[in-house]
């Protein structure tokens, strides 16, 4: 038995997953927020319920992540370092470099922070993760496992966008998506309820959360997706605008007096549904005084409108599907945006069961009598999917 750690790093966070594998009992895990902001705030479960809890001044990821092993030790959660053989990290943009998982190297890390321009606020943080888990675990398998590389299946049709094919061959311009490692996770978990091969199945996974993305899965790969060359692509999310037509962009900042990269800041940190609604990025903020907020309600509203429209677009695209999928912290949790979501689909035979779906954050089949299309709800668990990743690359 060995330990593999999954590492999750976002722009500002940092979350974690200790296993014991391969039976992939999960040991410890947690998160340190607010990473780069006074007062970073930790929260590590551990053992047989027990919980740390505090706040700590963690300036950048290094820091965070010294910490955190520290932690390891301190609380008798490992005893040594030897222990752990196996580390994962999540790298949000792979480019075309990288179609799987890879054991990462001088020239792998050199790749993601050439790819930085693809993901500005998460490759240099994911790359910092790398490096300070590489000084101080130097000999461990160390893993990278690119948030792009599920969608790189996707056929030109659905990659390329409809600009001069130069600029993909010279410069990469072309949809790559996001939330690959979410998806990927729970096609297959689909599969296993369904009790059929997942290669046979054509599913619309639904990654539903403050970031959100839908992808099309057919013949077991990624057949379609939402987010675009960046992840500021695709439907409504809390703070990022998805699809905006480039012509009122360029148009509003002649208006506005703004360069492009204001522009982008404001698509991707003040749009959305707090851009929408002027009240919260957050839904359960929203659900609270959208009876007498009429531009709560309206972002909502638009939110399960483009969320209908895409899983519409693809399947479509597909020509049918076996079911859909909700997961992530709004599709696992929002009792009512599931249903509306579900009514919305009703032509394509999606029906929800209102007792079964009256439920959070719990795997379950949702589907009602008499619906010929599936409704599941699938937790993800993008975490295990990198211990698994670096298992099968040890």
């Amino acid at each position: 038995m060995s330990k593999t750690i999954s590492i999750n790093a976002g722009s500002s966070t940092l979350k974690f997953q200790l296993f014991e594998m391969p039976s992939e009992e999960v040991i410890a895990k947690g998160v340190i927020e607010r990473i780069g902001l006074k007062d970073s705030l930790v929260d590590i479960k551990y053992g047989d319920g027990q919980r740390l809890q505090e706040t700590i001044q963690a300036s950048n990821h290094e820091i965070a992540i010294n910490y955190l092993l520290d932690q390891l030790l301190k609380l008798s959660i490992i005893s040594d370092f030897s222990e752990i053989t196996g580390v994962g990290h999540r790298v949000v943009a792979g480019g075309e470099y990288f179609k799987d998982s890879v054991v990462i190297d001088d020239d792998v890390m050199k790749k993601i922070d050439e790819l930085a321009d693809y993901a500005p606020l998460h490759n240099p943080a994911n790359l910092m993760g790398i490096k300070a888990f590489k000084k101080i675990l130097p000999d461990i398998t160390s893993v990278a496992v690119f948030d792009t590389s599920f969608h790189q299946t996707m056929p030109e049709k659905n990659y390329l966008y409809s600009i001069p094919y130069e600029w993909y061959e010279k410069y990469g311009a072309r949809k790559y998506g996001a939330h690959g490692t979410s998806h990927r996770y729970v096609a297959n978990r689909a599969a296993e309820m369904l009790g059929k091969p997942l290669e046979e199945l054509k599913l619309v996974t639904l990654h539903l959360g403050a970031g959100a993305s839908i992808t099309a899965v057919m013949n077991g790969k990624s057949y379609d997706t939402s987010m675009g060359f960046t992840p500021l692509a695709g439907i409504t999310m809390a703070t990022r605008s998805g699809d905006v037509d480039a012509s009122l962009v360029a148009w509003l900042e002649d208006k506005l007096e703004i360069s492009s990269e204001e522009m982008i800041d404001i698509l991707n940190h003040k749009s959305g549904l707090i851009g929408l609604s002027g009240v919260s990025a957050d839904m359960r903020d929203l659900e609270k005084v959208m009876d007498e907020n009429h531009r709560a309600k309206m972002a909502r509203d638009i939110w399960i409108n483009r969320v209908v429209r895409y899983v519409g677009q693809y399947v479509a695209e597909m020509n049918g599907a076996d079911a859909i999928v909700f997961t992530a912290g709004v599709g696992e949790n929002d009792i009512e945006i599931r249903q509306a979501i579900a009514d919305g689909l009703s032509f394509f035979g999606v029906k929800i069961d209102p007792e079964k779906n009256n439920i959070r954050g719990e795997e379950r089949d949702l589907t009602a009598a008499g619906s010929t299309t599936k409704a599941l709800l699938i937790p993800t668990n993008e975490e295990l999917m990198i211990a698994r990743d670096v298992e099968r690359l040890k």
